[in-house]
């Protein structure tokens, strides 16, 4: 496969879970809490904490994710200049930020909530970001 194949391939992937978060969050923002019973249960599975899934919340939660998916795919395919890397590398560092301090939950480094959150955090999260993170910072390399 050669390099520009590769670079789409790697710009859709992690355009597509920045979409599939995005368009969860437009989901929540309608009081709905799929895959939990409440918006509590959502709360603590994927945040660790109890905070508020109202539209005034998940929406620019929403609209972030989905225009850094944008970005990102656009810079995939040679478009979007200069913005669109410069999200992609932003991409790249946020989800990198966020794989370590989910190493650092794991490890007991830092205090991680109880409940759900310590095993989506183990088995799904951390590693979701460590993996999307590295291709998004490859990505965000080519020019």
């Amino acid at each position: 496969m050669d390099e520009t194949a590769r670079r789409r391939r790697t710009g859709v992937a992690v355009a597509a879970v920045l979409a599939a978060d995005g368009i969860a969050h437009l989901y929540w923002a309608t009081g709905l809490t799929w895959p939990a019973a409440s918006e509590r249960a959502l709360s603590l599975a994927v945040i660790g904490l109890e905070v508020s899934f109202a539209p005034r919340v998940v929406l620019p939660l929403a609209a972030l994710t989905l225009t850094a998916a944008g970005a990102v795919l656009a810079h995939a395919h040679g478009r979007g200049g200069r913005p669109a890397r410069l999200v992609t590398g932003a991409v790249a560092g946020g989800l990198v930020v966020r794989g370590l301090a989910g190493l650092g939950w794991a490890a007991g480094l830092l205090g991680s909530p109880a409940g759900p959150f310590r095993a989506l955090n183990i088995a799904v999260y951390t590693p979701v970001c460590l993996g999307l993170g590295w291709a998004a910072a490859r990505l965000a390399r080519v020019r």
